[in-house]
């Protein structure tokens, strides 16, 4: 049977929404949200989190998930890409604990309204699928046809090259976008590759209304209101 670690990333600094990972979303902190669609999972082995806030730890061991170490602050600036950190909590479990994994899940605190189901049938998508790795999307909301930019000078032009004629959103291909809900990477593809996305990688489609991301206090008032209204969700 594979191992499988689900690990929840939240540094301390965050700028659109100060302290955003223990800020109260319909009484809970947001960590919390994640924490416990992690712990209802059924394929997880163990649900642990990455931080550099003696708070942020605190909380998550509050909420049921294990600290096992402090995440290091050069890790955890506001460039700092995931990948490091991912290799890092790999590189802690194997050197300091003699732990094994097939794969590792990062989940963000930022999608609240991903739901323990969503986690299993991404694992037993990559099961299933012998991924290297599987990456929850949703139809994006603006189709790239209907993408424009602006020049220098103001003008607007497309973003990307599309068919002539008229469009209609209904015969258009349809578009994905990463969520940000779920990412599940091969052990071996994250520290050999360093990378999520292969030719093998696969995806777990989620629809809009569980795809919210928290990233502004808008994103944060628009989850609160829906997670108070259980029958929205």
């Amino acid at each position: 049977m594979s191992k499988i670690i689900g690990l929840i990333t939240a540094r301390g600094g965050s700028k659109s929404i100060p302290r955003k990972n223990t800020t109260l979303l319909a009484g809970k902190p947001l960590i919390a949200w994640t924490i416990e669609a992690a712990l209802q999972s059924h394929r997880l082995n163990r649900v642990m989190v990455s931080t550099d806030d003696e708070e942020i730890a605190d909380v998550s061991k509050k909420w049921g998930a294990e600290v096992p170490f402090l995440r290091p602050a050069a890790l955890a600036q506001d460039d700092s890409p995931h990948i490091p950190v991912l290799i890092h909590a790999v590189e802690w479990l194997e050197q300091l604990e003699g732990t094994t994994l097939d794969y590792l899940m990062l989940l963000q605190p930022t999608s609240p309204l991903r739901s323990a189901k969503d986690i299993d049938l991404g694992i037993e998508l990559a099961l299933a699928q012998n991924a290297d790795s599987v990456v929850s999307v949703c139809e994006a909301s603006t189709h790239p046809y209907f993408t424009r930019r602006i020049t220098s000078d103001g003008k607007l032009q497309d973003f990307v090259q599309k068919p002539d004629g008229y469009l209609r959103r209904q015969v258009l291909p349809p578009a994905y976008a990463w969520n940000g809900a779920i990412f599940l990477v091969r052990r071996d593809i994250l520290m050999e590759k360093q990378t999520l996305e292969t030719n093998s990688t696969y995806a777990y489609v989620m629809t809009p209304e569980h795809s919210l991301e928290i990233d502004t206090p808008w994103d944060l008032y628009l989850a609160d209101l829906i997670l108070n209204n259980p029958a929205k969700h």
